[in-house]
């Protein structure tokens, strides 16, 4: 579910977020390395910024935004810390990209969404306007990647179904090209310990869950 940004900005002014793992999801590196990757790139809810410190280290041209400011500071100590000061973030509201006026980001070749499309799940206008925000920044024939939480076994996390994914990039402007199983590693900590302990899982430590990868492509 959406949450306002001073909610995101405790988790990482606290250093508490179950998704931050100390480096890229493996799923996203795997893409890179398969050639799906290509041209200017957006990684929406950047948090500590992994995936765009590795991808600009690759030499892409990459821009990691966010919602929440305490996340982009975050990012970008982390770009410092690993020598790589040419990774660039912004604070920007997704879902306000739908209806606004503001360009400034400009278009995109490529998408890479690893874990915040699944946030909208329970909620059809946000997700809703978040796609449309998607396609007015992405290229015509460009690739939006969706790494999301799936809900078929139980875990931390907002979870979404197939189907959800389908029904969302299902109209007018979009090709749902893929859509397959795949890992989402994310790490316990007290904000999501209580349902690590109902569940039954490891305490502490990286976790690999379940998840989906879709490829879509603007039309």
């Amino acid at each position: 579910m959406t949450q306002a940004p001073q909610f995101w900005n405790t988790v990482y002014d606290n250093d508490t977020a179950p998704w931050v793992i100390g480096e890229p999801q493996p799923a996203i590196l795997a893409l890179e390395r398969d050639g799906w990757i290509r041209g200017r790139v957006l990684d929406p809810g950047t948090g500590a910024g992994e995936h765009t410190i590795a991808l600009t280290k690759l030499g892409y041209d990459v821009l990691g935004v966010d919602l929440s400011p305490s996340a982009i500071a975050y990012a970008k100590r982390n770009a410092a810390d690993k020598d790589v000061p040419g990774a660039r973030f912004d604070v920007v509201d997704m879902l306000a990209l739908a209806d606004a006026d503001d360009d400034r980001l400009g278009v995109f070749d490529t998408v890479v969404d690893s874990a915040l499309f699944h946030v909208f799940g329970t909620e059809p206008e946000a997700r809703a306007a978040y796609v449309r925000g998607l396609h007015r920044i992405c290229k015509p024939g460009g690739l939006v990647h969706v790494l999301a939480l799936s809900d078929t076994e139980p875990g931390f996390g907002p979870r979404i179904s197939d189907s959800l994914i389908r029904e969302s990039f299902g109209g007018e402007g979009w090709e749902l090209e893929d859509l397959v199983p795949s890992t989402y590693r994310g790490r316990v900590t007290e904000v999501v310990a209580e349902e690590v302990a109902r569940l039954g899982m490891p305490a502490e430590g990286l976790v690999d869950m379940v998840a989906w990868l879709a490829r879509i492509r603007r039309v």
